[in-house]
């Protein structure tokens, strides 16, 4: 009669899970602590500065001191608020060519261009080479009354819509609304493509072909799939567009007139001309408080949080 002998496998010790030392765990703390730094020097403090500035009454001889006047903020929202609506409109209108401008682009350079891809992208932010001042006086040159493009403006009677629309004076584009929104549109499309581009360029192109297999027309896909898909840019790029664009004021000084005054033409004057440091900080609150609100209304409404 045979034996079997049987062995016993020895059972499985459960690793053991270290507690990481404290020096470890505070790694990440002091790696934040240089950026938290730099934004409390840089951003918090300015801020908490200039909201003690707003509140404060006196002139630059005599001296400001806090007296918690309130009342700033109304008389400078009263006597400004047609330059506010005006940079609103402005950045807006700004903001919107350049979605119709950059999401062509931003296709093209992102599913069509193949080995020109990165020609394309070196020429999308070439502008950020040169300075900005010099590419908006540039636009002086371009948008001159003997320039090529207003007599291509006047033979196509472009400017006979824009001057009913009060955008232009007659023959006249320089110093007028629509060459303020030229310039702000020129200066800030950049910022609108790269995000666009990065959220176009991450779309699998399997769902692209599964939409054909189903036979969805071009039209179809882009509504469907595409456009949906690129929300997130679509969202950061007007954002990186809009928010710039409404404090802008060298445009506006460059390419405008008195008329085309925006708010930041008037914070400028007051902080370096008219001297009246809480009309200009209070100015600047109210602005910002205004582009938050709208930004924030923007987001919920455009139904995603995931940004690029």
């Amino acid at each position: 009669m045979s034996t079997t002998l049987v062995k016993e496998t020895p059972p499985i010790e459960e690793p053991v899970l270290r507690k990481p030392s404290t020096r470890r765990r505070l790694v990440p703390y002091w790696l934040l602590l240089p950026g938290i730094v730099w934004l409390l020097v840089f951003f918090a403090l300015p801020m908490v500065y200039q909201a003690s500035t707003s509140v404060q009454t006196g002139s630059l001889e005599k001296g400001f001191e806090v007296t918690w006047h309130f009342q700033t903020y109304w008389e400078a929202f009263q006597e400004y608020w047609p330059q506010f609506v005006r940079s609103l409109l402005y950045a807006g209108t700004a903001t919107l060519l350049c979605l119709l401008l950059g999401y062509p682009l931003a296709y093209l350079i992102a599913f069509k261009a193949g080995r020109w891809r990165n020609l394309l992208l070196v020429l999308v932010i070439a502008p950020f080479f040169t300075s900005f001042l010099i590419r908006t006086l540039a636009w002086k040159t371009i948008l001159a009354d003997d320039s090529l493009v207003v007599d291509a403006l006047n033979t196509l009677h472009v400017l006979d819509v824009t001057s009913w629309l009060g955008w232009t004076e007659g023959e006249r584009v320089l110093a007028t609304p629509m060459a303020v929104v030229a310039g702000l549109t020129y200066n800030f499309l950049p910022f609108m493509i790269l995000p666009l581009y990065t959220s176009l360029e991450r779309i699998d192109g399997r769902l692209h072909e599964a939409a054909q297999d189903l036979y969805a027309s071009p039209a179809t896909t882009f509504r469907k799939v595409t456009f949906p898909l690129s929300m997130p840019g679509v969202v950061s790029g007007t954002l990186l567009t809009f928010i710039p664009a409404s404090g802008d004021y060298v445009n506006a000084e460059l390419l405008g007139s008195t008329d085309t005054k925006m708010v930041g033409n008037v914070i400028q004057s007051q902080f370096l001309r008219v001297l009246d440091y809480p009309t200009a900080a209070a100015l600047s609150f109210i602005l910002m408080a205004v582009v938050l609100l709208m930004v924030t209304v923007y987001i919920r409404r455009a139904g995603t949080e995931d940004l690029v």
